[in-house]
């Protein structure tokens, strides 16, 4: 079934409700590939969970330059020349840059990551300093 297309539609969505509204190329969809990130927090580490769809390890590299971590890439346009056009893509592609400040709570000593499946898992362990301390209260 075709929909015809309206540039508010998304709005009337919550799930889809700010997709559209800090871009820049309103109401039209970016193509610049941009990895999701989630950040997580535990006792002993910070995790980040970035989404790597497609590429491969020699397509991103993780490095630390003064107090940022620096994640940076790029997801190369792949295409055949066979006569087909396509009549609709979304997917995205361009080179990337994502950048996270490391407090001093972090063990730069101590990064370590893994990619599988598309998702590169960041380990960033806690300096002692940055643990949670449990204070023992004393009732009288």
């Amino acid at each position: 079934m075709l929909v015809k297309w309206s540039p508010f539609r998304s709005w009337l969505q919550p799930e889809t409700l700010f997709d559209d509204l800090f871009t820049n190329d309103f109401p039209v969809r970016s193509t610049v590939f941009q990895p999701r990130i989630d950040v997580q927090e535990t006792d002993k580490h910070f995790i980040i969970h970035a989404e790597l769809p497609g590429l491969n390890k020699e397509d991103f590299k993780l490095s630390v330059e003064n107090d940022q971590l620096i994640l940076h890439g790029e997801k190369k346009y792949e295409h055949e020349e066979n006569g087909e056009e396509y009549f609709r893509s979304e997917r995205r592609y361009g080179a990337f840059k994502r950048v996270f400040r490391l407090t001093e709570g972090v063990d730069r000593n101590k990064i370590s990551a893994e990619y599988k499946n598309g998702v590169l898992t960041i380990m960033l362990n806690k300096t002692e300093k940055a643990k949670a301390k449990e204070i023992d209260v004393h009732v009288n």
